[in-house]
């Protein structure tokens, strides 16, 4: 219980800049901008790419930064990118985007919509309640004529042109293929996405990552020129691994926030596997802790690393806050099965998508669920019918020696019978073959 509480939202007096800089979260930061949220309340937005319909853990930066600020007393706007992702951010790309179509923008951004409720209070009565906006809604009667005339002329092509970003790909580094003008045009549009938000929710900050820089920077350009107003930024470092690779990656590609393409046992496997040079600057990034107790939990690990506090206590903070505190003790419980003591109780409480998750890559065998109706001898079934053992003379050896489970029940008797009463979730048997050796046997 103690865990859920965490995440009731708290607004607090705490100093959001100061909060950010002990978190490692601040690149850069515009003259003025700390003076400005000392002075009132105030409205910042943060720009999501809505290409999927779901956040993956690149995007958790941005988001953590908008709870951070939104528990300083401050309003977050988190602004759904619809006109700006049909075009595609030039920043940090060497390729033209594949543009997407309306239908499927709307449809991710209310999956996105809710996995931010995770993090921001949007249901507040308070000021700072969080808002969701998408900047379609305002581009989408926007004419060409209209804008290149009331907008295009604010920036002159040689400002636009000193942007890394577009100097980058229009010199064809790193492999870059060129820029369309469609692509040229994005640090226009959102430009005006800080005017528009600046004139309709009084914003006066754009947080982003540091990529963001030149884009951001453009918007608070135009809100001078056109209405005089005082604008600001602020970007956080791109997070990378303590051994340079990019962060948020794995073999498989992305870790999602969505189950349905990361398992919450997987998403809390990543976190728990990262190294301790990473852990310790993850929980400061990751998680809502506060500084003395992620100071303490360092020094626990310095003392103790072969415990992995560090990582033990993100893995926990993150899955809590992403998916559940069930998802959490399910995931520490089947991480028990692969690499502790579990029981066989243990592995038939296992749903099957986090079975399929934690035995992910071991071999795999497809039995008959008619013959395994009427049993099979256990001796059969792991020769004969699944490849598990070479001879029916290394089982039995082995199954003296006791080094062969069913479902994590020692196997004392080849002759033993193995029928439909045995399946987890009415389609699995998981057979062990001394300590780290598993087969899943799927009957069909």
């Amino acid at each position: 219980m103690q865990h859920k509480l965490r995440y009731i939202f708290i607004i607090n007096t705490m100093n959001f800049v100061e909060e950010l800089k002990w978190r490692g979260m601040i690149q850069d930061m515009t003259p003025g901008t700390e003076e400005q949220l000392k002075k009132e309340m105030t409205s910042a937005y943060l720009g999501i790419d809505p290409t999927a319909d779901s956040l993956h853990i690149g995007h958790l930066v941005g988001v953590m930064m908008l709870r951070h600020f939104q528990r300083s007393g401050h309003k977050p706007i988190a602004l759904i990118g619809g006109a700006t992702g049909m075009i595609g951010d030039p920043s940090g790309k060497s390729q033209e985007r594949v543009l997407i179509d309306e239908p499927k923008l709307r449809h991710n951004q209310e999956c996105i919509k809710k996995q931010l409720e995770k993090f921001l209070d949007f249901n507040s009565k308070a000021e700072n309640a969080a808002e969701l906006v998408n900047n379609y809604d305002w581009m989408k009667d926007f004419t060409f004529l209209d804008f290149i005339r009331n907008v295009g002329k604010l920036i002159t092509v040689n400002y636009m042109m000193s942007k890394d970003s577009v100097k980058r790909r229009i010199s064809g580094e790193n492999g870059a293929d060129g820029m369309s003008f469609t692509e040229f045009s994005y640090q226009l549009l959102q430009g005006y996405d800080f005017v528009y938000l600046n004139s309709h929710k009084n914003c006066k900050l754009q947080l982003g990552g540091a990529d963001q820089w030149g884009n951001i920077t453009t918007g608070t350009e135009m809100i001078r020129k056109i209405a005089g107003n005082e604008a600001f930024a602020l970007t956080c470092p791109l997070i990378t691994k303590a051994d340079g690779k990019k962060f948020g990656k794995t073999e498989s590609g992305n870790v999602w926030l969505d189950r349905r393409y990361t398992s919450p046992y997987k998403f809390y496997q990543f976190w728990l596997n990262v190294s301790d040079e990473d852990a310790a600057k993850y929980i400061k990034i990751f998680t809502s802790l506060p500084q003395d107790e992620i100071e303490a939990l360092i020094k626990e690990q310095a003392d103790a690393p072969h415990l992995r506090p560090l990582q033990k206590r993100l893995a926990l903070e993150i899955t809590v806050m992403v998916h559940s505190q069930e998802d959490y003790e399910a995931a520490v419980e089947a991480s028990n099965i692969l690499f502790g003591n579990a029981t066989s109780e243990s592995l038939h409480k296992l749903d099957e998508e986090t079975l399929l998750s934690v035995f992910e890559g071991v071999p795999q065998f497809e039995i008959s669920k008619d013959e395994l109706s009427a049993g099979i001898k256990a001796i059969d079934l792991l020769t004969e019918k699944a490849d598990v053992f070479a001879s029916k003379g290394e089982l039995r050896k082995m199954v003296q020696g006791g080094g062969v489970s069913i479902n994590k029940i020692k196997l004392t008797d080849t002759e033993t019978v193995i029928d439909n009463s045995c399946l987890l979730n009415s389609k699995y048997i998981l057979a062990q073959k001394g300590k780290k050796n598993y087969f899943l046997l799927i009957a069909k």
